[in-house]
């Protein structure tokens, strides 16, 4: 489209509404990618139908999607070897008995503290907080929905302001394109002002310490406590049961390190990959290339471990790693069309058409708080904080400059605006990943979730407008 119009934000908004409104979140995302190629195929339904279709094959075109898939769906091998091998079991019985863990809180603090600790990669900050905490968490009757939650808003916030990752990379280039002085010392000032980020995060140990939920949070928490469920009825996890209710096969003793010993190596070759990747410089490495490695060599300590305990055969084994692989193809469906509608969206050039809305806006004290509400907009209609950045930064940096609005807390505003988004969005990769994490009903996490982000972001607006007017 040479001129975007408000048929651009249809798409996603359709997908989004739809899938909210009827939980049927994979129909409802083909119904958008749908509705956008046949927008750009001038209204006509069946070439739309056809070209839908080959975007959904095209996603595999793109190296990183192909990783992110893939790394996805190993995890589903990991769990279910991690619980067949009795490492769950044993990691439970550790974390109790040793009186590390004895309550509801203790549960959530563990998942909360390990979403600070691991600022690697978003995704793998989720996968590992979810991995560890969930069963305890169904061992003290917390909801999924809470542990969806607590990875998400510790996942991305914590990324941006340690950027000692792919995030800080990105970022930091956006910037260095766009003629910022010194942009790694500019990004680290503009995340001072990255409101939403750390209200994100006082907003999570607010609530685990305190105890204290509100909306359909509240409601879900009230669930598990007194009836047990820790999913609603009729909930569809994206993480097959099958694979997280596997027990610890006949005759093995339950030992914690067959589950710490794989996730720590995951965690570790982590940074490993994006030290190779980027050729010594770990900022410019690729974040899908290392963790899809990191997976991989997690299950080969896992096959190593297990093998010298006299645990598996090979074909059992293998067939372990098919049957996880197979429990997370949900997932794997799930990020293919959110690629798809992604790519969609950047065809009709929806991010440039609502960024295109701010530029009568130019009161430099109303600028950030703009740029905030508008970011977040875009990320949720998009369903990427990067692809957000990319759009927003090389906007406000010249608005900033133009109009003498304080360029870091401007910096400050998009970065915030694009996580904010993030969270706020069923089409984001970070909330899926979550929820796969967590296994918990994808739609139910987005529900709980956003009364909470919606909360956050109105408090972050304000602090925005107060900033530009003082600064």
């Amino acid at each position: 489209m040479d001129s975007p119009t408000w048929l651009s934000v249809l798409p996603p908004l359709i997908a989004i509404v739809t899938a909210l409104v009827t939980k049927q979140v994979f129909l409802s995302l083909f119904a958008g990618i749908w509705l956008a190629w046949s927008i750009m195929d001038g209204g006509n339904v069946l070439y739309g139908l056809r070209d839908a279709i080959q975007a959904l094959v095209d996603v595999y075109k793109s190296d990183g999607n192909t990783r992110t898939i893939m790394f996805s769906a190993l995890m589903g091998s990991l769990i279910a070897l991690t619980q067949r091998s009795g490492g769950v079991a044993g990691f439970i019985r550790w974390v109790t008995e040793a009186g590390y863990v004895t309550t509801r809180r203790g549960a959530q603090l563990l998942t909360s503290l390990l979403g600070l600790g691991i600022f690697l990669e978003s995704n793998i900050t989720c996968l590992v907080a979810g991995s560890i905490s969930r069963p305890l968490f169904d061992k003290f009757k917390i909801s999924r929905e809470k542990l969806a939650y607590l990875c998400d808003s510790t996942s991305a916030p914590v990324c941006i302001l340690i950027p000692m990752n792919g995030w800080g990379a990105f970022i930091i280039g956006v910037l260095a394109a766009q003629g910022v002085d010194q942009p790694v010392k500019a990004l680290l000032t503009a995340n001072l002002f990255n409101f939403y980020a750390f209200f994100a995060l006082a907003l999570v140990f607010y609530t685990v310490i305190t105890g204290k939920d509100w909306g359909p949070m509240a409601r879900a928490e009230k669930r598990a406590m007194e009836t047990g469920k820790v999913l609603r009825d009729g909930a569809k996890p994206l993480v097959s049961n099958e694979v997280l209710a596997l027990p610890t096969k006949e005759g093995v003793e339950p030992r914690a390190a067959n589950m710490i010993v794989p996730l720590v190596t995951m965690l570790v070759a982590m940074p490993a990959g994006l030290f190779i990747t980027g050729e010594g410089d770990i900022l410019a490495g690729s974040g899908s290339t290392s963790v899809l490695w990191a997976v991989m060599l997690a299950v080969t300590v896992a096959f190593v471990m297990y093998a010298r305990q006299r645990i598996f055969e090979l074909s059992e084994f293998m067939e372990l790693v098919l049957d996880g692989i197979g429990g997370l193809m949900p997932v794997a469906l799930l990020m293919m069309m959110a690629f798809a509608i992604g790519a969609a969206s950047t065809e009709l050039r929806t991010g440039v058409y609502l960024a295109g809305l701010t530029e009568g806006l130019l009161s430099p004290s109303l600028v950030p708080a703009i740029l905030f509400v508008m970011t977040g907009f875009i990320a949720f209609s998009t369903g990427t904080s990067w692809g957000t950045f990319a759009i927003m930064l090389p906007i406000g940096i010249p608005m900033a400059e133009v109009i003498g609005a304080h360029l870091h807390l401007t910096i400050g505003a998009v970065l915030a605006g694009g996580i904010f988004g993030d969270h706020c969005s069923p089409i984001s990769d970070t909330t899926i990943i979550s929820s796969m994490a967590a296994s918990s009903d994808h739609i139910d996490h987005v529900n709980t979730q956003l009364p909470y982000a919606l909360a956050t972001g109105a408090v972050t607006t304000v602090v925005f407008l107060l900033a530009g007017w003082t600064l």
